[in-house]
């Protein structure tokens, strides 16, 4: 591709704090973990933070730190990465799917309509690096008495009304290679709870406070030194790296917004929008399909993917397991729905190229 969707920004640093690492035969999980956990929870605002070996592991453990299990039942989204609702599934509990609104995130006016009384938890995903309703769904949470773990995969450094996301429930983050900071794969949970804290230790480490004695049944979801190392670096960076993604899509969203067809998206209010994605909506006004646009964009050497063509409701993992089709606007979205690229690798002459593209289309 002339222009990638993803560009992983790694420099001399994450470079060097590999060889550290490496020269110093502590290769497992050790003090640079140590480090990188401290200095996450000081940027994302919580007490405590656990590393793991990726996202998915994240939510899972985070879960299971909140006692989910066998017959409860835990309210998330239909339109998310599949990890979202599977992590709920690994530990015996249910995802009940409620619909999402033009924000493409969980509409939190259905929430309470699906609260049964097997209803544990929330699982609110802040997608495409936006944020949830978080001051709505907390009330919800704290009316019924449930769990928050928010998925925060794809949004590090998001926030509602001024507030980090995954700091006002337990938080759950990715640092996979597309994401806005990387470690190559790995997890982070992010918590103000101390239980749901040691708990989460023991869960990641074989159930393990000593060594070779195991209190409860637990998992090897560690992360490496090596990623450590990298994540520290990666940290120090994600700043800049979403003020690049910010004004890219700042650039992007003043452009393609003046196309007919075209729905941008612009941060909702009390947002700030760390851009991990920048998804635009095509719709029939435009005059091309969604799945035109794309061939069109490939042939045009631009990266360009669709995140997430099908609602987990309709996947047949959940058809299986006996889900109905039941969300309109996630069925509607997913058929108009495409990410561009906005990552902070991208030049000004790019940018250009890509709106031009999107002109020609137009005409």
């Amino acid at each position: 591709m002339k222009i990638n969707i993803a560009s992983p920004q790694i420099g001399q640093e994450e470079k060097d704090a590999v060889m550290e690492v490496m020269n110093s035969g502590m290769l497992a999980q050790g003090p640079k973990v140590a480090k990188f956990e401290e200095n996450f929870a000081s940027f994302i605002g919580t007490k405590h933070a656990i590393a793991t070996s990726n996202g998915t592991t994240a939510l899972e453990v985070a879960l299971r730190a909140h006692g989910i299990g066998e017959g409860d039942e835990v309210i998330t989204t239909p339109f998310t990465f599949i990890a979202s609702a599977n992590a709920v599934l690994y530990t015996g509990a249910r995802p009940v799917f409620v619909d999402i609104d033009e924000t493409f995130m969980m509409d939190p006016e259905k929430i309470e309509a699906a609260i049964t009384s097997k209803t544990k938890a929330i699982l609110p995903v802040h997608l495409y690096g936006s944020a949830c309703n978080m001051t709505k769904i907390m009330e919800i949470a704290k009316k019924h008495n449930l769990a928050v773990i928010e998925d925060a995969c794809q949004a590090h450094g998001a926030k509602w009304e001024g507030q980090n996301v995954g700091s006002f429930g337990t938080g759950a983050f990715s640092l996979y290679p597309t994401k806005n900071m990387t470690v190559g794969e790995g997890g982070m949970i992010t918590t103000n709870d101390q239980e749901a804290y040691e708990k989460s230790l023991l869960l990641r480490a074989h159930g393990s406070k000593v060594r070779y004695y195991h209190d409860i049944l637990g998992y090897n979801y560690r992360m490496t030194d090596l990623e450590g190392a990298i994540g520290i670096e990666q940290l120090k960076k994600l700043p800049k790296f979403n003020e690049a993604r910010q004004k890219n899509a700042a650039y992007l969203n003043e452009n393609l917004g003046q196309i007919k067809g075209i729905i941008v998206p612009e941060a909702p209010e009390g947002v700030t929008h760390v851009y991990h994605q920048y998804t635009i909506r095509i719709t029939s006004e435009f005059g091309l399909t969604r799945d035109e646009v794309l061939a069109k964009l490939t042939e045009s050497s631009i990266g360009t993917a669709v995140f997430y063509p099908l609602p987990l409701n309709r996947q047949k993992i959940y058809t299986d397991l006996g889900y109905t089709p039941n969300t309109p606007i996630a069925d509607e979205l997913t058929s108009q729905v495409l990410s561009l690229p906005v990552h902070p690798g991208l030049k000004q002459e790019d940018l250009e190229y890509i709106v031009e593209t999107f002109k020609e289309m137009a005409k």
